[in-house]
């Protein structure tokens, strides 16, 4: 019993003992060398830049032509008479009766295979609305676009252009095989 009421009288000398021992006389050196690096180390905030007023500009070139006007670009199909090199088979395009694939865009369009009958190798083109059998003399895309060449792998197109001048151009066309979509399963 006595070593009992021994021990009680000792542990709260220890216990203070501990904390004089904590009082923080190792991180004193490191709060001054911390202090002392940063005495220079002051921020600082640049004034806000003066704020000018704000000036309406006044447009005054109504008479020049709109810059986003689309009338240079698109060709009414009501106008018979088109400007440029090729006006000739433009106005041979604008004319005829269109077939159903020139409602779609040529991007829209793929070709998914290709059927053979004798000499004539047929295209097979997909669209939103079906499959279509495309041969050389039919019209795809909505750049007047005649189908020159059919092989296994692509269908070659001569597309008729207008410029950003009003002038018609011709260009190659090609729409590739699409690969086969694998079936999820």
């Amino acid at each position: 019993m006595k070593r009992v009421q021994h021990a009680r009288r000792i542990a709260p000398l220890l216990i203070a003992a501990a904390l004089a021992a904590c009082d923080g006389a190792e991180h004193r050196e490191l709060q001054a060398e911390l202090a002392d690096i940063s005495k220079d180390m002051r921020g600082r905030v640049d004034p806000l830049p003066p704020v000018h007023p704000y000036t309406p500009y006044a447009y005054g070139s109504f008479e020049t032509p709109d810059p986003f006007s689309p009338g240079k670009i698109k060709v009414d199909p009501r106008n018979e008479t088109v400007s440029g090199a090729n006006t000739e088979l433009a106005n041979f395009h604008q004319n005829r009766p269109k077939e159903p694939l020139e409602a779609y865009s040529l991007e829209s369009l793929k070709m998914v295979g290709t059927l053979a009958r004798g000499a004539e190798t047929q295209g097979l083109v997909k669209a939103s609305s079906g499959l279509f059998r495309v041969k050389v003399g039919n019209y795809l895309g909505q750049n007047f676009g005649v189908v020159t060449k059919v092989s296994a792998s692509e269908i070659v197109l001569k597309e008729l252009i207008q410029d950003g001048a009003g002038d018609w151009a011709e260009r190659v066309s090609t729409l590739l095989l699409q690969e086969a979509e694998a079936n999820p399963k």
